[in-house]
Order: C-alpha cells, then sequence, then structure tokens
C-alpha cells in the first residue's frame, strides 16, 4: 500500500479527538491546581487558567499515529518521537519554573537537529544547495518554526483554527498519496487530537494548551511540512502555515527594528492587535479559520495541477489574501 483510506483515516481522526478529550476532561482538575496560568503582558485571559492541554494532544496523537503505523506496518521515524516528547518536557519544564531564554533555544535547537540531520541524504529542498547549508537553513527554519507556533498561541482556539485545516490538507495529501505514510499519519492523528481539544479551549477557554502543547505541535507541524517540501511541494508547504509566518515574522521584525525587547512577552501580534482593535475573539478566529481553509485550497490547487503557472498564481493569491487579513488586523473597527 502506497496510500491511505478514507475509512481509517477518518477513524484515526475519531479515536484521536476521543482520546485528547479523554485526558483533557480527567486531568484538568489537577492542572488547576498545579498548572495555573497567571495573566501577563502578553495574555489575552483576565483570569487564572490551567494550561498543559499539551500533555493530552501530544499523548493522543502519538498514542493513535505509533498504533497504526504499527498495524499499517509503517515506520515512523524514532528520532522524530524521541525529539517531540523531549521538546514537551521542555514546554513542560517552562510551563512550571520558566526557563532563560537561551536554554530553551538550545534545546529546542537540539530537537530539531535530531529530527534534520538524521533525515536521508535524498531528502532535499533546493538540490542546487550544498547539503550541509541546506540542512543548517533547515535546522534554523525549524527552530523559529517551534518558536512561531507558541507565539501564536495567545488566543482561545487560535491554534485550532490553524492546525485543523493545516492537517486535514495534509491528510488529504496522504490519501492522494502526494505524501508520504509516516506524515499523513502524524497529521491525520494531530488533527483529531486538536478536534478533542478544542470544545475545552473554545471561548471563554477552561483550559490552555501551555508549552508543553504549542512546541511539540511545531516541532510535529513543521516536520510534516517539511516531509511535504521534500516530496516536491515547497510551495504547498510554505502556503499552508503563511498566516502564522507572516503573523509572526512581520511582528518579530518590527519589534528588533522599534529596539523593543522582541524576546520578552508582548501584544504585538496582529491577532492580539485585532482584539485591542475592537474584534471579538470568535470573529478574529473565524477570520482566521477562512483565510486557513482559502490557503489550504491554494495548496491543494498546487500539488494536483503541478502547473509553474498556477503555483505562481496560487503563491500570489495567498500573499494577498494573508495581507488583506493583517491590514484588517491592525485597524480599529467600527463602533
Amino acid at each position: 500500500m502506497t496510500t491511505l483510506t478514507i475509512v481509517p483515516s477518518l477513524l484515526a481522526v475519531a479515536i484521536a479527538a476521543l482520546v485528547s478529550a479523554l485526558v483533557n476532561w480527567t486531568s484538568r482538575p489537577v492542572l488547576q491546581r498545579y498548572a495555573l496560568a497567571r495573566p501577563n503582558a502578553r495574555s489575552s485571559h483576565r483570569i487564572p487558567t490551567p494550561q498543559g492541554a499539551g500533555i493530552a494532544v501530544i499523548s493522543a496523537t502519538l498514542v493513535v499515529a505509533l498504533a497504526w503505523a504499527a498495524w499499517a506496518n509503517v515506520a515512523i521515524p524514532p528520532a522524530l518521537v524521541i525529539a517531540t516528547i523531549m521538546i514537551a518536557l521542555v514546554g513542560l519544564a517552562d510551563d512550571i519554573v520558566s526557563l532563560p531564554v537561551l536554554v530553551r533555544l538550545v534545546l529546542q535547537a537540539a530537537c530539531v537537529s535530531a529530527i534534520v540531520f538524521t533525515a536521508p541524504e535524498t531528502a532535499r529542498v533546493v538540490p542546487a544547495l550544498p547539503l550541509a547549508l541546506e540542512r543548517g537553513l533547515i535546522l534554523l527554519a525549524g527552530v523559529w518554526f517551534v518558536n512561531l507556533v507558541n507565539f501564536m498561541d495567545g488566543l482561545d482556539l487560535m491554534t485550532v483554527a490553524e492546525v485543523v485545516p493545516t492537517t486535514a490538507a495534509l491528510m488529504l495529501f496522504g490519501l492522494l498519496g502526494e505524501l508520504s505514510w509516516p506524515a499523513a499519519l502524524i497529521a491525520t492523528a494531530l488533527c483529531g487530537a486538536m478536534l478533542g481539544f478544542a470544545p475545552f479551549n473554545r471561548p471563554v477557554a477552561r483550559v490552555f494548551l501551555g508549552d508543553v502543547g504549542s512546541l511539540p505541535i511545531g516541532l510535529l507541524l513543521g516536520w510534516c511540512l517539511l516531509e511535504l517540501a521534500w516530496r516536491g511541494q515547497p510551495a504547498a508547504a510554505l502556503l499552508l502555515p503563511a498566516y502564522y509566518l507572516a503573523d509572526s515574522t512581520v511582528t518579530l521584525f518590527r519589534r528588533i527594528v522599534r529596539c523593543e525587547k522582541f524576546w520578552a512577552a508582548h501584544r504585538s501580534h496582529f491577532y492580539q492587535r485585532a482584539t485591542d482593535n475592537g474584534f471579538t475573539v470568535p470573529r478574529v478566529i473565524g477570520t482566521v479559520f477562512a483565510l486557513n481553509l482559502v490557503l489550504a485550497g491554494l495548496a491543494i490547487l498546487t500539488v494536483r495541477t503541478g502547473s509553474v503557472t498556477a503555483t505562481l498564481i496560487a503563491l500570489l493569491a495567498g500573499a494577498i489574501a494573508v495581507a488583506f487579513v493583517l491590514r484588517r488586523f491592525s485597524r480599529p473597527q467600527a463602533s
């Protein structure tokens, strides 16, 4: 078998959602007692809220994906599993004691390196580049992607609105035979786990992912997108996370240009400014979700057509759609 089939895929989504919801429901009293997220300069919430639901999401993702892989005789890279668990532990430690920035970055880089430098030499995005240079650039991009997913997880359901359309598109690529089995299994399980988490995180959220969730989600999602790029679909791999990439990267450079402490907690992201500018949380999340559906559709177009012209048009359309949303978020709404 070289492709997924629809029934096992939907069953995996349902099982991952059920496991995630069950672990969330049973662990919430413990998180309420030991892992409260108190409002700070970055927060959108106003009252202490338990964090750590990422334990449920990552557990459900790995358990379902590994069980499915064993049943289908598919090998999920051990380095990916180990790195995911390690970066989740880094996130858990940071949720509890707040690790220094440099320590976090070094540990995150080690986890990303374990994935990047154990990949086959035949896995290339730009074959014209020397392998060592390409892998070094991928390492930097991977560390940034892990962190930007964490930075963007600052509003109820925000990560759900980003991850569910992206992983659903990746699952579709698996069904169409355009994505490797391991990446498709991980994406499918992660999609279900996020759906199981969603009812607990809808406004007003009863629990947050925490770094124990956002960091490994960034790692797993980044690896799936990298696999897509390695399969000759770099345009789709850029389109799927385009909103997160644009919001976080533009915000970072703006803060650097303004000589601000860009590593410190803040409320400068476009989605955060949107709530300050009169957007309700459901409206922000609905806009991001709709944008991600558009981006997913454009990514699917590039994969299915295989046309350079269609790919360029899709990339331009995606850039315009993202710019339009960022502009809307940055402007005050009429009363």
